[in-house]
C-alpha cells in the first residue's frame, strides 16, 4: 500500500531529482505589501502580469485548491571564479542550456516520484513561468534570504541559484524561515551601474540592465544604455560584489555550465547575425529569451559602449532595420562611435 508523503521522503526525492537545496514552508497567503509597493511605484516596468496575476501570486490555494505545503527548490549555476569576457558579457545563468528546460525535467521527475509514493496527492510545479513568488517561498522555507539586491542569497551557494517550487496538498513539516544575513553591507546598491536598486530588496525594472536587455521589447532607454558597460545579456554586477559569493561553492548543474562562446559574445559576429544564424546558434539557450531583434539591439549597444570606431560601418548598416529597437540602438551606437573618432577638440566642445 502506498505511504502518505512525509517531509523526509519529499526532501530526499527532490535531491535525487537533481536539485541542490530543498525546504518546506506552509502554504499560506502572503503579505501583499511588498508587491503592492512595487506596483504603486511602477517598478514592474512592462511586466504587467505582476498586477494582473496579483491574486494568484499571493495565495497558493488560488493555484492549487487545498494546497497545504510549498516545496522551495534551488539549483546552483555557480562555476566558481572565472575570468569575465570583456566586450559583450553574458550573465552567468544564461551561459548554458535554458534553465527553464533543465528545471522542468527535474520537476517532472520529482512530481512523478511524489505521485508514485502517494497517488492521491495533488501538486503544482513551476520554475519562473507561473505566478509564484519563488524568492519569498525560498526564504520562508529556510533556503536563504532575499538580499538587498533582490536576489535570494544562500550561505553556501551564494546567490548563484535558480529557484522552483512545488505546491502540495499534503501537510509537511515546515522548516524555519531564514534570517537576513546582509547586515550593514550595501555593496550591491553602490555596484549597480544604473542605480536600479531603489531600496533594499527592491529593484526598479525600468532601470535594470537585466530587464532591459532580456525582457524589454523595443528600444532600451538612453539612461540605461549609457550605463550598460560591457553587458550584452543580463547583468551580474550586484551579485559579483556580494561577499556571500566570494566563497560560494562551485556546484554547477552540468547542463548549466557555460558553453563555448556563451561566456561572452563575439561582437563582430553579433553585428552580422542573421535570423537563421540566431535560430541555429541560440535555440535551447536562455539567450533566445531576448529574441533575434533583442540580441541584435544589445550587440549594437555593446558596440557603442566598447568604442571601437572600426565597427561604425557595421553599426550604421542597421539604421534602417525593420525593428524599432534595433534602429534606436544603431543611432545611439553610431553617435557614440562617430564621437570617438572625432578630433579631441571637437569632442571637448560644449
Amino acid at each position: 500500500m502506498p505511504a502518505p508523503l512525509d517531509t523526509g521522503f519529499v526532501k530526499g526525492a527532490a535531491l535525487a531529482a537533481g536539485f541542490h537545496r530543498v525546504g518546506v514552508a506552509r502554504a499560506e497567503r502572503l503579505d501583499p505589501a511588498p508587491l503592492e509597493r512595487v506596483l504603486a511605484h511602477g517598478w514592474e516596468a512592462d511586466m504587467a502580469w505582476l498586477g494582473t496575476q496579483r491574486a494568484l501570486r499571493l495565495d497558493p490555494a488560488a493555484l492549487l485548491p487545498g494546497a497545504r505545503s510549498v516545496l522551495a527548490l534551488a539549483l546552483s549555476y555557480g562555476e566558481g571564479e572565472e575570468p569575465e569576457p570583456g566586450e559583450a558579457r553574458v550573465a552567468r545563468y544564461a551561459r548554458g542550456r535554458d534553465y527553464h528546460a533543465v528545471m522542468r525535467r527535474k520537476l517532472k521527475v520529482l512530481t512523478a516520484r511524489l505521485r508514485e509514493r502517494d497517488p492521491a496527492a495533488r501538486t503544482f510545479a513551476s520554475a519562473d513561468l507561473a505566478p509564484v513568488m519563488e524568492k519569498v517561498w525560498a526564504e520562508r522555507a529556510g533556503l536563504g534570504w532575499v538580499g538587498k539586491n533582490g536576489c535570494l542569497v544562500t550561505t553556501d551557494l551564494g546567490s548563484w541559484v535558480l529557484l522552483a517550487t512545488v505546491l502540495v496538498d499534503r501537510e509537511l513539516e515546515p522548516d524555519p524561515p531564514h534570517a537576513d544575513r546582509c547586515g550593514s553591507c550595501v555593496a550591491c546598491l553602490s555596484a549597480c551601474p544604473t542605480r536600479a536598486i531603489v531600496a533594499p530588496g527592491f529593484v526598479d525594472a525600468r532601470r535594470c540592465i537585466s530587464f532591459q536587455t532580456i525582457e524589454r521589447r523595443g528600444a532600451v532607454p538612453e539612461a540605461v544604455a549609457d550605463g550598460l558597460g560591457p553587458w550584452a545579456f543580463g547583468c551580474d554586477d550586484c551579485q559579483t560584489v556580494c561577499p556571500w559569493n566570494a566563497g560560494a561553492a562551485a556546484r554547477c548543474d552540468p547542463e548549466l555550465r557555460a558553453r563555448p562562446g556563451q561566456r561572452g559574445l563575439d561582437l563582430d559576429r553579433m553585428l552580422r547575425l542573421t535570423l537563421d544564424e540566431y535560430r541555429l546558434t541560440f535555440h535551447g539557450t536562455a539567450l533566445a529569451r531576448a529574441r533575434y531583434d533583442g540580441l541584435l539591439r544589445n550587440a549594437l549597444l555593446a558596440a557603442g559602449q566598447a568604442g571601437d570606431g572600426r565597427r561604425l560601418e557595421a553599426v550604421r548598416a542597421h539604421l534602417e532595420s525593420p525593428f524599432e529597437g534595433v534602429r534606436a540602438a544603431a543611432r545611439w551606437a553610431a553617435a557614440r562611435l562617430a564621437l570617438s573618432q572625432a578630433p579631441r577638440s571637437a569632442r571637448d566642445e560644449p
